[in-house]
């Protein structure tokens, strides 16, 4: 709910959906200001000028005259909403159609709103009380106002029923502007995101209407021209770095393998070029793992994905280093369940592992414990774990060792060349994963986390947890489960 809420097309929706009602509302309030307006008007005048008509008559015909006028204006009229009464000084009627002076009406002179009854129902009434000098004769002139109240009520009523109806047009207008936004945003979100994921190829869609959106698809488009060019120029050049020195240093190590094989020199000339062969296979190692690390970071290994079992990659790495492992007297065990099912390339996910194994192997002790093992890790992810009761690493160079040419400290002796967990966390990103490192209690656990396919989620009881070292004479190699051959290819010659 509060990521709904802090959309930005929720909010033009509501912006547009409050302005459209905002702007019904001041157009109903115009409405009724001049219709009320109007009616109180004509109202008003037609009053004052009935009184205006009594008071001449009084003034000129005297009292007798005024009643004379009042009588033909009651019996006369055509108007029956009329309201007169002219009494004396002590309020006594003299003439008019109201019986009695009425009780809501007192002795300023003014206007009055007095409800009265007539044929014993209650009607509004608009008055009018003057004294008629110097006679100080009183006079109450009025208009049956109910039609008005009545009028003035469906007035209320057709502003509120269209009220009612232009808020629902501006939400559904809102929801409409709301859709068309979002829709423009995910077309430029799809883009991006096939961008991100190496296809830098793709480029926005620019309608033919040149709106803000058009415009920024252009922008973007010309942005992203121009870092395709320096990404092209950049990986071309370190692709021609890279087979450029790979080819003299095949050559360099053929000539010393060569000097090897006739061992026409002395015991010390050989020994060194054993060495400068070593050498020698561990930069052309380090070339090709950065041309591999290029390729997973470039996306171009997305071509390989395809439906796998994560549970016969993990057995077939396994089954890989189970000799390496029992070479170094370490018991290497396997938990990998079936059933779950990973979009994704198995040679880079083998060598994921087959990295992250070799690294357990590499610093866990003789008589020490690895465990790899497979786990749903909740959210439609699948957890590839490989736990050790190694030395670990510490918490501050966590996040250090999965950069390239990064190493421990205290490392710097062991073979490798500090490619290995950039590779495996290239390789989570790739498959949309994430690759992390936590502590083992004693040793260290590398995690891969990347997601299910949906419907093949299931719960492992088994969670990972801190690994105990049995001598490894009672507790020889093993696997806990087994599954068929598969295609690891590049794995071990891969991990470094």
């Amino acid at each position: 709910m509060p990521d709904f809420w802090r959309s930005i097309s929720l909010r033009i929706a509501l912006v547009y959906a409050a302005l459209v009602i905002a702007a019904v509302f001041a157009l109903e309030a115009f409405v009724w200001w001049r219709t009320t307006g109007y009616l109180d008007r004509e109202i008003t005048a037609v009053i004052v000028a009935d009184t205006q008509a009594v008071g001449d008559a009084l003034r000129d015909f005297g009292l007798e005259g005024a009643r004379e006028r009042i009588d033909d204006r009651v019996q006369q009229t055509a108007d029956e909403h009329a309201v007169y009464l002219l009494s004396d000084p002590a309020r006594a009627p003299v003439a008019g159609n109201l019986s009695d002076w009425p009780a809501q009406v007192g002795e300023a002179e003014g206007w009055y709103d007095a409800p009265l009854l007539r044929d014993g129902v209650e009607h509004a009434t608009r008055i009018l009380h003057v004294v008629l000098l110097p006679s100080g004769y009183h006079l109450l002139v009025g208009r049956d106002v109910q039609d008005r109240v009545a009028l003035r009520a469906e007035i209320v009523s057709s502003l509120v029923w269209t009220a009612l109806v232009a808020l629902v047009l501006a939400i559904a207008g809102g929801l409409l502007v709301r859709r068309a936004v979002l829709a423009r945003i995910a077309s430029l979100n799809q883009t991006v995101n096939a961008i991100v994921h190496g296809d830098l190829s793709r480029r926005m869609t620019a309608q033919a209407a040149g709106d803000e959106f058009d415009q920024l698809a252009r922008t973007i488009n010309g942005m992203l021209d121009q870092i395709q060019l320096l990404i092209e120029g950049a990986r071309n050049t370190s692709d021609a770095i890279a087979h450029d020195l790979r080819t003299p240093l095949a050559e360099l190590r053929a000539r010393l393998e060569s000097v090897l094989r006739n061992r026409s020199g002395d015991s010390a000339a050989i020994e060194e070029v054993e060495k400068a062969v070593a050498d020698t296979d561990r930069l052309i190692g380090v070339f090709n793992a950065l041309l591999r690390l290029a390729d997973v970071k470039s996306g171009v290994r997305r071509s390989g994905f395809r439906d796998i079992d994560p549970a016969q990659i993990a057995a077939d790495v396994f089954e890989l280093y189970e000799p390496a492992a029992e070479a170094k007297g370490v018991r290497l065990t396997v938990a990998a369940p079936p059933g779950y099912s990973i979009y994704g390339d198995p040679h880079l996910l083998s060598q994921a592992l087959a990295n992250l194994i070799d690294n357990a192997i590499k610093f866990t002790g003789s008589g020490g414990r690895i465990e790899l093992l497979l786990r749903a890790a909740g959210s439609g992810q699948l957890e590839m774990a490989v736990a050790d009761d190694g030395p670990g690493i510490p918490d501050s160079e966590k996040s250090r060792v999965v950069e390239k040419f990064q190493r421990g400290k205290g490392q710097e002796s062991k073979p490798g060349s500090g490619l290995g967990l950039s590779l495996v966390e290239a390789i989570a990103r790739l498959h949309g994963g994430t690759f992390s490192l936590a502590d083992n209690h004693p040793g260290l656990i590398a995690s891969l986390s990347l997601p299910l396919k949906p419907g093949s989620e299931r719960a492992l009881a088994r969670p990972v947890k801190a690994l105990p070292a049995p001598p490894i004479q009672d507790q020889p190699c093993n696997r806990i489960v087994s599954a068929p051959r598969g295609a690891v290819g590049e794995a071990r010659s891969g991990s470094v």
